[in-house]
């Protein structure tokens, strides 16, 4: 290890982390700032995780199932700081924090202060046993841990100002909303066509409104009313499909896709370096077409050559019974990239020149606006008539509803 590091304290990685995140305007509050400041960290990983790795702004993994893939993590701080910025907490706000570890159930702790009340709940009895250790061993004994099935809230707890979701969930469930103040908060990280966004959810006329979306990623939900995107593989776990409508899909057919040629369209429009955002925008235009579609997770190290996805974990996919194209991009000169579409199977042609008419769509008329509104409605009420592209998602709970406004510059 190197000897600087080896002489850095945690006060000091834990100022320099939380400096970091106010250059980059992930904290922008003062009550934010402090409780960074102020929750040790490195108390909330694994032992043998050394300090430069505990305020480093990334995850840190802290429980793997048997395929090794992680099943409870410590999030990124600048996730964390953007969740709890979002949460619009107050001295004295009652909190529930859904899918524990300890450490942001801290950071709430410090922003609520002592005449609020933290329940951090997880469905896994590990992680919460975990998670009182070390919220003692910090100083949070008054955070209240409770093992339970976070599908099902804590009626004890509430009602509360802010519901904070800290795994990926795939619909809203009712005990949320039901245990959720009147001018309360929902901070989720919610499925939408197999894409996740962080959403800030606000009660409004009988369903819930998003005031703020944000990519992200985050480990699913588990227990007995999870709603799990499917996986199907294409190439083993080289090339998987992650697929959430409703019909089905012919996986042998599209695997023979795979193997025959690739179709290569590109489109008249690019980006840079510095308007990554876009990237979101774009992603969320796909995904509300009233089309089949799906996500393209790529070992990028295993199919070079074959594959060349925008998004080796997210990347839109358009699909057909027999064929897809997924989203890509190529470099045509220092700091700009070029979009288009690499399509496979029959239908290659055609899906490919759909998905760059997509582009210049979105190019044209919405790049460059507010983004769409996202409303989560109970199952059994209407959503909006809308006469702009939009698409509904239903759920076992809800209806989500991805609605773009009238176009800028028509």
């Amino acid at each position: 290890m190197d000897s600087a590091v080896q002489s850095t304290s945690p006060e000091q990685f834990r100022a320099a982390l939380t400096a970091r995140l106010v250059r980059k305007n992930r904290i922008r509050t003062p009550a934010v700032e402090a409780a960074f400041g102020a929750v040790p960290r490195h108390l909330f990983v694994p032992e043998d995780v050394p300090l430069d790795q505990a305020y480093a702004d990334e995850i840190v993994a802290t429980k793997r199932g048997p395929d090794s893939r992680v099943t409870s993590s410590v999030s990124a701080p600048w996730l964390q700081a953007y969740m709890l910025e979002q949460a619009g907490l107050r001295p004295g706000s009652r909190v529930l924090e859904i899918g524990s570890g300890g450490y942001q159930a801290a950071l709430i702790a410090e922003i609520v202060g002592p005449g609020g009340h933290v329940v951090t709940m997880d469905i896994d009895a590990d992680i919460t046993s975990y998670a009182r250790a070390y919220l003692d061993r910090a100083g949070y004994p008054r955070v209240q841990v409770v093992t339970g099935d976070g599908n099902l809230g804590y009626p004890a707890g509430g009602p509360y100002d802010a519901i904070i979701v800290t795994v990926e969930a795939g619909d809203i469930p009712p005990a949320w909303t039901g245990q959720l103040a009147p001018d309360g908060r929902i901070v989720v990280p919610l499925r939408l066509r197999a894409m996740t966004r962080c959403l800030t959810l606000q009660p409004r006329d009988g369903h819930l409104a998003a005031t703020a979306a944000l990519q992200c990623g985050f480990v699913s939900m588990q227990g007995a009313h999870r709603q799990l995107a499917r996986r199907i593989a294409l190439r083993g776990d080289d090339v998987v499909l992650q697929y959430d409508d409703p019909a089905d899909v012919d996986t042998d057919a599209l695997t023979t896709a795979l193997n025959g040629l690739r179709t290569d369209v590109w489109a008249p429009v690019t980006i840079t370096e510095q308007d990554h955002s876009s990237f979101e925008s774009l992603h969320l235009w796909f995904a509300s077409q009233p089309r089949p579609f799906g996500t393209l997770n790529v070992d990028r190290e295993r199919t070079t050559g074959l594959l060349d996805p925008q998004d080796r974990f997210f990347c839109p996919t358009l699909l057909a019974d027999d064929s897809f194209a997924y989203l890509t991009m190529r470099s045509i000169e220092d700091d700009t990239w070029q979009f288009g579409a690499h399509g496979f199977g029959p239908a290659a042609a055609t899906l490919t020149t759909d998905m760059i008419n997509l582009i210049t769509d979105w190019d044209s008329h919405y790049r460059h606006g507010p983004g769409p509104d996202i409303t989560i409605h109970p199952t059994g009420s209407t959503p909006p008539a809308s006469t702009q592209p939009h698409v509904t998602v239903a759920r076992q709970n809800t209806t989500i509803t991805i609605a773009w406004p009238a176009p800028v510059n028509p």
